[in-house]
């Protein structure tokens, strides 16, 4: 009796018919990073790329921040004409350069202009890390720095959206610059009464965290958005300790005095209108 329950053994496994196949088409789901959860692209867009069942923050392209945060039909983009060069003759860069236009369909990684949230005015910039990991060259910097001017004449607070692994460093030395640059205009900016209001987003890294991004008047970043300056590894090699598991997340930088505000996405635009319009005033 045993022998005949064992010999019998049910075949599960089949090949497909080609009636059976489905073909699932392609961008149509999407896994978590945080969970491995999958869901529909669609869904998840419509959470603004926030993970309904653990709450990642996935990243999101710059029109999609944008579309996020401004009144509908009020965003007007400025200096989408200022794209990067190719100063230091670097093998290949130009090339990297046009293919990642073509994939993101924009001109550099970082969009700048004007718009309303909830009625009330303000510039911002909103950087993208699918174009070059959001790395700050020449381009960005002088985009940024126009930004901040152009809010300080029309008098109106200063939103910036960091996304970034650093300095391109294609560019070398003149991307460096752009650090003292923007930090120049933002001071310019402060000692005019303006409002200048940075999230930090994953990641924020590099010089763009070392200048533009550190200095609002308001800090803020979206929950565990890696922060910081150099990465984990060389610090630890350099310190000669071995680091929290948090180390360089929003969380800890909130802990230590770096942040202002962790704010989830879905909180970001009140919380934004809130601020703008209690510290709305005239520059001088």
């Amino acid at each position: 009796m045993l022998k005949d329950l064992f010999s019998k053994r049910r075949k599960y496994a089949s090949l497909p018919s080609e009636q059976s196949k489905i073909d699932v088409p392609e961008g149509l789901m999407q896994k978590c990073r945080g969970c491995n959860k999958i869901y529909y692209r669609k869904e998840m867009k419509k959470s603004l790329s926030v993970c309904p069942n653990c709450g990642y923050h996935h990243p999101m392209t710059a029109w999609e921040r944008i579309d996020s945060l401004f009144d509908e039909g009020s965003f007007q983009e400025w200096d989408k004409g200022i794209t990067s060069g190719n100063p230091l003759g670097f093998p290949g860069y130009e090339e990297k350069i046009a293919k990642d236009r073509e994939k993101t369909a924009l001109n550099e990684g970082v969009v700048t202009g004007k718009g309303t949230i909830a009625d009330h005015p303000v510039a911002f910039a909103v950087m993208d890390s699918s174009f070059r990991m959001g790395s700050m060259g020449s381009a960005m910097g002088e985009k940024i720095a126009r930004a901040i001017e152009n809010a300080k004449e029309e008098s109106i607070p200063f939103i910036i959206f960091t996304a970034s692994g650093g300095a391109r460093m294609q560019e070398g030395v003149l991307s460096l610059m752009q650090m003292a640059k923007t930090s120049i205009a933002i001071k310019r900016f402060s000692d005019a009464g303006g409002l200048m209001i940075s999230v930090m987003t994953h990641p924020t890294t590099g010089g763009v965290s070392a200048s533009f991004a550190s200095i609002g008047d308001y800090n803020f970043a979206e929950p565990g958005a890696l922060i910081g300056f150099a990465g984990r590894r060389i610090i630890e090699q350099t310190i000669r300790e071995k680091l929290p598991d948090d180390f360089q997340t929003a969380e800890f930088q909130l802990k230590h005095g770096q942040l202002d505000k962790v704010i989830h996405r879905h909180d970001m635009k009140e919380l934004l209108s809130k601020l703008v319009a209690m510290h709305r005033r005239e520059v001088k």
